[in-house]
This record gives structure tokens, sequence and C-alpha cells, in this order.
């Protein structure tokens, strides 16, 4: 044991799952240990995307189609998610949704990487089907194994977990442009053993340059870099096969909540404002960014799962390319209205549809959808964005996600955390952009809050749907409208009367008006979730402290860091002894007696 010790040296030995990794003493590679979630939510993707890969390929070869060739010259099979074959574009949507159409005309949507069909008074017609271009599968028994792309690799772990811990992973691609990166890198693939260092490859390499020279050659591509993705993804959506998937993480929240409104508008196209919901903004404004990148290249996307964990966005989305289907990109895209004085916000699309003559034809949005002035409290309007106002999860996936999660939890160190949040993702309204913080809206009428129960009854009784928020324990997503949420908190200050206030504050304006809707607060069925009533954990608190963002790789540790790596790794960092808590007690006991002797000296000298 003494002799591996000697070898290593100042190496330390980290465990991860099935993987483990050398890391150096000093900050030369990146690591933090936090981002044990977003590893294991990409490998519950994965695992779920290769899955679900394997049972469509299956379902191919039952069919037996003939085979076209596709533009590389390979043979494949040009075969619709129903089973019928054709060369037309399919318009694949997000979530299964069905909506009426001027002219009688029906527009109905399915997912399972969507096929769309229109009906006009009960007649099937397909138009406008894309088809999914499958490899041949004569004599094979299984289709080409994924290659996945991890374009920022650092100490290489994702890479190795993905090796090791994904059953039926073709080949991973890591890549660095740090040396010292790509030296850790090699040296944990040797570490991990034979399995590894046939799946593993490293490369010293510009992300973006080797991914515009390998276009449509990766079936999933892992973004993570510190700070923005944003100098990535052009190369990222050309470097993705059709139908393949994109994972992207974004840290540089500050900018994306709207504390640096200017930057985000010139990092990712959109302007953020300021409200509880910005961290979903946040998610909303990545993927309309991702969006715009991929329309360039006559492709879209199709979001799977969009989480906000601890300081960090991540999103999962599949690509896709058809020229048709990017043509409803401005559907997806909506402009946000924010009150200055109260929660009420508004969105606008950009976009909308008109039939004429049995034809669906884009046109601008209407707008604008506010007035000058809120009327709910008459102050003025911020408005941000695009953003994204489709949905951002796909319910069918999230259930096969949580599903392969809770039947392999062992295999996830971070088992409890990324369970709930699943979990609380799969309760939400897929379809309602944003949400309201009851204790926001509280704030702005300064009336005590009813309880959560209470306010989702009274929103249920009224008509609406209500749900939580993954983002945030105290969100409420609605499709009430906002004058009919004001209503039911009018209705609740009647029976809980606040004190008067200012005739120009916002709330006292907001109750000077008589509801329309008299609310209803007798406890609804539906008022608790499924988790809830099942007692199951969704918010869980950081498992220790000094859980968040580290210091970037290459910086110089100081005292300042301490805040976020602790006192004690910074201090030993810095080459102080860290303190103990025998030092600590001493150092307490010697500032209480200073504290003393000054307070007697005040007092000898007033007594004086």
């Amino acid at each position: 044991m003494g002799a591996v010790e000697d070898e290593l040296g100042n190496y330390k030995i980290i465990k991860e799952g099935e993987a483990e990794i050398l890391m150096h003493s000093s900050n030369t590679v990146f690591f933090n240990k936090a981002q044990v979630y977003n590893r294991d939510v990409s490998i519950a993707v994965l695992r779920t995307f290769i899955d679900k890969r394997k049972e469509h390929d299956a379902y191919l070869r039952k069919r037996g189609k003939p085979l076209n060739k596709n533009p590389d010259g390979e043979l494949s099979e040009s075969v619709t998610l129903d089973g019928s074959s054709g060369a037309i574009e399919d318009e694949k949507t997000n979530g299964a949704t069905e909506e009426k159409v001027n002219g009688g005309i029906e527009v109905q949507q399915n997912q399972y990487d969507g096929v769309a069909k229109i009906t006009k008074e009960g007649e099937e017609k397909t138009t406008s089907e894309e088809c999914i271009k499958i490899p041949s599968l004569r004599g094979k028994q299984e289709p080409k194994p994924p290659i996945v792309l991890e374009a920022l690799a650092a100490s290489g772990l994702r890479a190795l977990r993905y090796s090791r811990e994904i059953e039926g992973i073709g080949k991973v691609i890591a890549l660095d442009n740090d040396k010292a990166s790509i030296e850790a890198c090699n040296r944990n693939i040797k570490f991990n053993g034979s399995v590894t260092c046939s799946k593993v490859e490293a490369y010293l390499a510009d992300a973006r340059v080797y991914m515009l020279t390998h276009q449509n050659e990766f079936d999933a591509v892992d973004l993570d870099p510190y700070g923005s993705p944003s100098v990535f993804l052009d190369s990222a959506v050309q470097s993705v096969a059709d139908g393949g998937i994109l994972m992207c993480t974004a840290t540089d929240m500050a900018v994306l909540c709207g504390n640096n409104g200017e930057v985000c508008h010139s990092k990712y196209g959109s302007y953020p404002v300021k409200g509880k919901y910005c961290h979903e903004m946040a998610l909303r404004i990545l993927l309309a960014c991702i969006e715009s990148h991929a329309n360039r290249y006559k492709r879209y996307i199709v979001p799977l799962l969009s989480v906000y964990m601890d300081f960090y966005v991540r999103v999962f989305v599949r690509i896709y390319t058809s020229a048709s289907a990017i043509k409803d990109t401005p559907l997806k895209l909506s402009y946000v209205y924010q009150c200055v004085g109260c929660d009420s916000f508004h969105l606008q699309t950009l976009g909308r549809t008109v039939c004429k003559d049995n034809s669906v034809k884009s046109a601008p949005g209407y707008g604008p959808v506010v007035p000058q002035k809120c009327s709910d409290c008459g102050k003025r309007f911020n408005m941000g964005g695009p953003i994204w106002s489709a949905p951002i999860h796909d319910k069918q996936w999230i259930n096969s996600v949580l599903a392969n999660v809770k039947t392999m939890k062992e295999r996830y160190p971070a088992y409890e955390k990324i369970s709930a949040v699943l979990t609380t993702i799969a309760e939400e309204l897929h379809d309602v952009p944003l949400f309201v913080s009851l204790h926001s809206l509280c704030s702005t009428l300064k009336c005590t809050s009813p309880p959560a129960v209470v306010f989702r009854s009274a929103v249920i009784n009224a008509g609406f749907r209500i749900s939580g928020s993954h983002v945030d324990p105290l969100g409420l997503k609605t499709d009430a409208p906002m004058d009919v949420v004001w209503d039911i908190m009018r209705c609740w200050v009647k029976n809980h009367p606040v004190k008067a206030q200012q005739q120009d504050n916002s709330g006292t304006v907001i109750l000077a008006k008589e509801p329309k809707l008299q609310a209803n607060f007798a406890r609804a069925a539906a008022s608790l979730s499924k988790a809830k009533v099942k007692k199951e954990v969704r918010y869980l608190p950081n498992p220790e402290r000094h859980w968040g963002p580290k210091v970037k790789a290459g910086r110089q540790i100081t005292s300042k860091h301490s805040s976020l790596l602790g006192p004690d790794i910074a201090s030993k960092s810095l080459g102080k002894e860290p303190e103990t808590e025998a030092h600590k007690v001493e150092q307490d006991e010697l500032i209480v007696h200073s504290t003393k002797g000054e307070t007697a000296t005040k007092r000898q000298k007033t007594d004086c």
C-alpha cells in the first residue's frame, strides 16, 4: 500500500459511479464534485436514447421495408414512425397537441420523434412527413453503436462514466484545448482499464474546429463549458447526426437571469427581464438560442428535458433536418412583457399561421398584447425576449428517464436528487411558460400568504389548471390569466384584511378594484400533486457546505475563494495549515476577552 501511495505522489483518487480519476493537488485541471447531478442525468438520458433507438430499429427490421440510398450513398430505409414509407418531410413536434384552425382543418401532432397529420372533416391526409433515414440492417443483428462527443473533457470523468456505465454505447471522443487536461484525460483512461482504453479517445483540439470538420458524425454531443456555451453552439448543431441528441449546459446564470441584460443579448440574442421565473427564462433563452443556430442550417430542435439545478441550466434536445419544419419556429418564440409594479406578465408570439384555401401560411404575430400601462396596477411594462415559449420537456421521455433511474438507482450516485427533480418535472404543466410566485403576489398586496393548497384549490375550482415548478419550490405554473389570479387574491384579502397603504402602491391599486370572479377556496381533490400525496421528497438541500461553482482551472487560488472552496481547502492551497477546531475555539476566546477588556476600559473613562 505504501508503494502505491509513493507512486501516486500528489495525486488523489476520486471515484464517481464506476469510474475513477487521478486528480493532482494543484488546480491545473478542472473538477467539480457538484456536477455529479449533471453527469447522472446525462447518463440517464443517454440510456433512454439508446433504448428507444434499439426499439425503433427492431420495429423497422420487423417491417422489412424496401431500402433506399441516402445522400452518403449508403443503403437506408425511409420510414415514418407509423410504418409508412416515403421521401417527403416530417413536421416533428414537441408534445402531443391538437388544435383547430380556420376552415374546419384540424392539425394533430403526435410525439414519438413526432409525426404531423392534417385532417379535414375526418379525412386523414399525410402532408409533409419527413422520413427518418435508418442505415441498412441487412445481415446485421444490431445497429451501429452510437458515437458520443464530449467537447470539453477536462479530467475526462464524464467520458469515462459514459463508456463504463452505458450499455450499448460505441466510441466516446473526449476533446480539450488544454494540454494539461488531455494529459490528465489520457492518464485517467489508462487508469480505468482496458474497457475504457478501447472506447474512449482523447484529442488535443479546439472543439469548434473539430465539430465543424466532423459534421453529422455524432449521435450525441455533450457541451459542458465553464461559463457560456454560446461560442460552441454553431458548430455543435452541425456535428450532431440527424435525429441525434445535443446536451448543453450554461453556468453564466447572472447573465441569463437579467443582471447583465446587454451581455445576454450579445451572447444569446435575447434580452432577459428580472422576475421570480428568471431561472426558467434562462432555460428558454438557451433553447431559443440553440434553435436560432440550428435554423441557419435547415435544422430544428425538439426539447426532451430542460433542467435548472444548483447554479446552472442543462438542456437535452434532439436535432432534426427539415426545410419546411423551420418555418414553424416563430410560433415557438415569444416576447415577454413584465410589469414593473406587480407580478403580471404576458407573452406575445413572434408569428402565427393563417389557413386559406386548404393551405397553411405563416404570418407575423398580432401585437401588442398589452396596453401602455398595466391593467392591474397601472405601472409600465419591461419587454424581454424572444424566449422559447413552446414546451421545454417531452412527457414521454421524462417518464422513460425516470423509470430508468428508479430501476437502476444503485448505479446513480446522486439518485435521490435526480429522482426528486425528475418527479417534479413530470408533474409540471409542460405547455405553460413561466410561473408566478405565491409569496411575491402576497408581497405586492402586503397580505398574509394563503397556503399553497388553498390557492391551488381556488384556481382549480375556477376551471383552470395549476402545478408546481422544479425551478422554484414557491413557483406555481397555471394557465389562468393574470386577472383571474389577482381576483383570487382580492377574495383572499377580503377574508384576511390588510393595513391601509399609500394610494400609489401597486397593491393598493389592485385591491381597489372589485373582483369579477368570486373565488371558491374549498379543498379541491387535485390540489395536491401525486408526489405530495405519496410524501415523496421533491426539493433537497445541498449535501454539504460550499456546494456550488468552483475556481476555474489554472486560476491562482487566493483567500477570496474561501466562499467557493471552504476556508480549509483555500488555506491548504495557499500553503497554510488549516485551522483546527481547538484553534478556532482559542481564537473565539481571545475575541471575547479582548471585547470584555475594551468594555472595561470604556467604563473606567466614563467613571473619570
